[in-house]
C-alpha cells in the first residue's frame, strides 16, 4: 500500500504545483492586459514552441566536442548538419522568438518610452552577462531568479506607473541578449554540438523569466 499512497501523494502535489503556476500565470498575465483566452493560447504556444529549435548557423568549436550527446532530430537541422569541429545555434520557438514576438506586442500596445526600455535592457544585459558563466557540457548557467528580480527593479525604478510590460520586456530581452548572444563566444568550448538560444539546450529559457519579472514588478 505504501507505493500506492506514495504515488498518490506525488499526483496531488504535482496537481497543487500546476494550479499555483496556473494562479501565478494568471496574475501575470492579467498585469499585462491579457484575457484569458490570450493568456492560455500564449502559455500553450510557449510549452509547444520549447520542444522546437529552428536552425540559424554554425560556429566553430574549440575544445574537444562531445558528438555522443544526444542530438537533435534530423529534421531540426536540415541544411545545417552536426559536424566535428562545428557548432550548430538554433533558436527556440518557446523560449526565444515568443518572448521577442511578445515583446513587440507590448511594445506596441503601452506607451514605454523607447530610450527607457533601451536603457533598461542594456542594463539588464549587462547584469546577466556579468553573472553568467559557461559550464561545460551543460551550457551557460546564471543564478535562476537573479534576472527576474533584476529585471523588476529595474521597471519599478525607471517607469513604476507601467512596470508589468517593461519588466518583462528587459527581463526577455536582457537575458537574452546578455546570457545568449554576448556569450556565443563561450559555447564553443562547452563541447556540445548544439546551442538553442532560448532554449532547454546550451542556453536557459527566457518565458519563465518574463513571467516572474512581472509578478515582482
Amino acid at each position: 500500500m505504501f507505493p500506492l499512497q506514495l504515488l498518490i501523494g506525488f499526483i496531488l502535489f504535482a496537481m497543487l504545483f500546476a494550479l499555483i503556476q496556473i494562479g501565478a500565470l494568471s496574475i501575470a498575465f492579467d498585469k499585462l492586459g491579457l484575457s484569458m483566452s490570450s493568456a492560455m493560447l500564449l502559455l500553450m504556444s510557449s510549452l509547444l514552441g520549447s520542444g522546437i529549435n529552428l536552425p540559424l548557423f554554425t560556429i566553430d568549436a574549440r575544445g574537444p566536442q562531445n558528438m555522443q550527446r544526444p542530438q537533435p532530430p534530423a529534421w531540426l537541422n536540415a541544411g545545417l548538419p552536426l559536424r566535428e569541429g562545428k557548432v550548430l545555434v538554433a533558436m527556440n520557438v518557446g523560449g526565444g522568438l515568443l518572448p521577442i514576438a511578445f515583446s513587440a506586442y507590448l511594445l506596441a500596445n503601452y506607451p514605454l518610452p523607447l530610450g527607457t526600455v533601451a536603457l533598461a535592457i542594456a542594463i539588464q544585459a549587462a547584469v546577466c552577462f556579468a553573472a553568467s558563466r559557461p559550464i561545460p557540457r551543460l551550457g551557460i548557467g546564471m543564478p535562476i531568479l537573479l534576472a527576474p528580480i533584476t529585471a523588476a527593479l529595474i521597471a519599478v525604478l525607471l517607469l513604476p506607473e507601467q512596470s508589468p510590460p517593461l519588466a518583462y520586456v528587459c527581463g526577455t530581452m536582457g537575458v537574452l541578449i546578455g546570457a545568449d548572444l554576448l556569450r556565443l563566444k563561450d559555447v564553443r568550448g562547452l563541447g556540445s554540438p548544439f546551442a538553442s538560444i532560448g532554449g532547454a539546450g546550451t542556453f536557459d529559457g527566457v518565458f519563465v523569466t518574463g513571467i516572474v519579472a512581472v509578478l515582482l514588478a
